[in-house]
């Protein structure tokens, strides 16, 4: 279920919590593990609904990497998903944190789930760091992991048909020329980053050479759920 990519990313999915064969959107969603020294790292994490053998080898993975401190990632608000269940699971065994955008509450986490606030520029566990995107800001921070040499997404860049692509969506919004002049221009300084491997939540992940394809993905044109 939880499958190795590189000595420290894992990657497992599950079925969309909100999926319905009406609706296009993609049915599987991804999740990630990236351990760090003593630090195990979970990005957008979802339980799947036989959720015990998941379970099990989440447990397995925490003793086996010897993590003292387990910390989640929220890249958008909308992933919120289980990262209520994973503090609840975990707190009495482990240094647990939860981060996300400052509009993620109780009402996604359920109660007596404490969220640190992801701000740009604030550190993160593992040495994790969030970038703000879009003018106006969005709720996504792409989050890079330098330890892995990882950048992980929500939903602005996804993974089709074996390259990585800018996802138009509502929030993107149609007009072309505010894609190429307010959208696309807070994606480029991402490049600068020193990464191997891009982690999308939305299709496969890009394991090596993932600054290049960004950059072709960043070049192409938006991707939709219209254009295929």
């Amino acid at each position: 279920m939880i499958e190795e990519l590189t000595t420290d990313i894992r990657r497992w999915s599950a079925p969309h919590p909100e999926w319905r064969p009406r609706v296009p959107w993609a049915q599987e969603v991804a999740c990630f593990a990236v351990t760090a020294g003593d630090d195990l790292v979970l990005v957008d994490p979802l339980a799947p609904a036989d959720e015990e053998p998941f379970w099990v080898e989440l447990d397995r993975l925490v003793a086996d990497n010897g993590a003292r401190r387990l910390a989640v990632l929220i890249t958008i608000h909308f992933h919120a998903r289980s990262a209520g269940d994973v503090y609840r699971r975990y707190r009495d065994r482990l240094e647990v944190s939860v981060h996300g955008h400052p509009s993620i509450d109780d009402g996604r986490l359920g109660p007596g789930v404490p969220v640190t606030p992801i701000e740009p520029g604030r550190a993160l566990p593992a040495g994790a760091e969030a970038f703000a995107i879009g003018n106006p800001r969005r709720r996504e921070t792409p989050i890079f992991l330098p330890s892995a040499r990882a950048l992980a997404f929500g939903d602005a860049v996804v993974g089709v048909d074996g390259d990585l692509r800018v996802w138009q969506n509502s929030a993107t919004g149609t007009n072309r020329e505010w894609y190429e002049q307010r959208f696309l221009p807070t994606l480029r300084p991402l490049l600068d980053l020193d990464f191997d491997h891009v982690l999308v939540t939305h299709g496969p992940p890009v394991i090596g050479h993932g600054r290049e394809r960004l950059r072709r993905g960043l070049d192409a044109p938006p991707w939709s759920m219209r254009s295929g």
